[in-house]
């Protein structure tokens, strides 16, 4: 029965995306929430510090996060891809041995990470009064590695079987207990930073034993069994070389938000380092439904691809980048509108806020262009063109966002920073949007005609 249901050769192909997307992109809104809830709490601590020093570690939670869509994103577009021409148990091997380069890397990850982190975090933008902080909550949160692994790296391919629904409830279960353990833990215990990151790693536990129940029962239509788990070599490239945008999307991240937090550390101390954790937080809550209906679409646009329907491909490209076009320039208007009491949300310090207030505007200037970026990029993965994805997560971050972040404050100061990401937005959403143009849906349009005249 769920094979049936799950099959997205059939029907209509917006009806398919909207009811994979709409409760992935719940569920993205509610994981940004692990995060962001620590941050509105700590930020009604007195002071910035406890704030900033979570912002720091950031960039290093990204990074794990990427290790996780290594394998998760590397490996769930394949599955669908397998469905789609009929081999489950192909498909099967996959999610086997996606999950133990999980299970490796995070443990890797984590003695790593505990070893050199203090220095990281120093040079990370870290100063003497921010670094106790910092060292707090991340310390417990790397007790918690395995967790984050196995609950974002196998969520994937529950999605990618059509059960979107529990894919929510993955990240809805660890969000409400995390929303619930923060401010005992926060305030009542009087555990501050190590208080959020002990409930954080605790809700990630929840997550992560959700996801293996479902995964090792029966309602799956893959399951992960242990005979699928030992190692190949064919089906590790094919996973890691698929899997490299996401991580590099992770990592990239990270490497500008650690030059944006060393310049403005140098350019204008913690409270301007305070103002960009803000606006990355309020950065990841507004793409969240972005990152939903790609991700929504990525099943039914890899499913249809690996089943040859290339009329349903590109009808599913066109109605997921209308999709996200309309929604950024939704979120572009409220954001210009009242950045205000947005920043409020995370602070009541008056100049965190006069700080925050035209840095957010700045950053957020060009944001369509940024949707386009991730419409492009999240099709190349659907497709399993891993090298135009990779490409084009490097692109925008490393080869454009971090040169200009260290350039233009010469010119503009501390606001060169926030320039820096609207420049970048622009050019790279432009050209991973027109490449996925010329290289994918136009040329898959002859393969539509082909399939057409065949039908007839």
């Amino acid at each position: 029965m769920a094979q049936q249901q799950n099959d997205f050769s059939k029907g209509s192909i917006p009806k398919t995306i909207l009811t994979l997307a709409a409760p992935m992109t719940l569920a993205q809104l509610i994981n940004v929430l692990y995060s962001v809830v620590d941050r509105m709490y700590l930020g009604r601590l007195p002071g910035h510090l406890s704030l900033t020093g979570l912002g720091l570690t950031m960039p290093i939670i990204s990074i794990l996060m990427g290790f996780a869509n290594l394998c998760g994103m590397g490996g769930a577009p394949l599955c669908s891809i397998y469905r789609g021409k009929g081999e489950n148990e192909e498909a099967e091997y996959v999610m086997g041995n996606s999950f133990t380069l999980l299970i490796i890397l995070g443990v890797l990850a984590t003695l790593g990470c505990l070893l050199v982190k203090k220095p990281m975090l120093y040079l990370f933008g870290a100063s003497d009064a921010t670094f106790p902080y910092a060292d707090a909550y991340l310390t417990i949160y790397l007790m918690g590695t395995l967790f984050v692994m196995i609950s974002l790296g196998l969520n994937p391919f529950i999605n990618s079987q059509g059960f979107a629904k529990i894919g929510m409830m993955t990240v809805g279960l660890g969000a409400i207990v995390n929303i619930v353990l923060d401010p005992v833990f926060i305030f009542a215990l009087d555990m501050g930073v190590q208080g959020a990151a002990l409930a954080t790693i605790l809700a990630q536990g929840c997550s992560a034993v959700w996801v293996l129940h479902f995964l090792t029962g029966k309602k799956a239509i893959l399951r992960l069994r242990l005979s699928r788990m030992p190692l190949t070599l064919r089906r590790v490239k094919k996973i890691l070389s698929l899997g490299l945008a996401g991580f590099f999307v992770n990592l990239t991240n990270s490497l500008v938000q650690v030059v944006c937090n060393a310049t403005l550390q140098t350019w204008g101390g913690d409270l301007y380092v305070g103002a960009m954790t803000i606006v990355n937080s309020i950065r990841e809550v507004v793409c969240m439904p972005i990152t939903g209906v790609t991700n929504g679409a990525q099943p039914v646009l890899g499913f249809n691809y690996g089943g040859g329907l290339y009329r349903r491909v590109r009808q599913g490209i066109r109605f997921s980048a209308a999709v996200v076009v309309i929604y950024s320039i939704a979120a572009w208007a409220v954001i210009m509108l009242f950045p205000e009491l947005l920043i409020r949300l995370f602070t009541t310090e008056d100049e965190l806020v006069r700080v925050g207030v035209p840095a957010l505007r700045t950053y957020f200037s060009l944001f369509m262009f940024m949707s386009l970026q991730l419409a492009g990029q999240s099709i190349f993965t659907a497709l399993g063109r891993a090298k135009n994805a990779i490409f084009f997560s490097l692109l925008r971050k490393a080869f454009i966002n971090a040169p200009l972040t260290l350039l233009l404050p010469y010119v503009f100061g501390t606001n060169g920073v926030f320039i820096a990401e609207a420049a970048s937005q622009f050019l790279g959403g432009l050209a991973c949007f027109t490449t996925m143009y010329f290289v994918v849906y136009r040329p898959m349009g002859r393969l539509e005609a082909a399939e057409t005249n065949a039908s007839t």
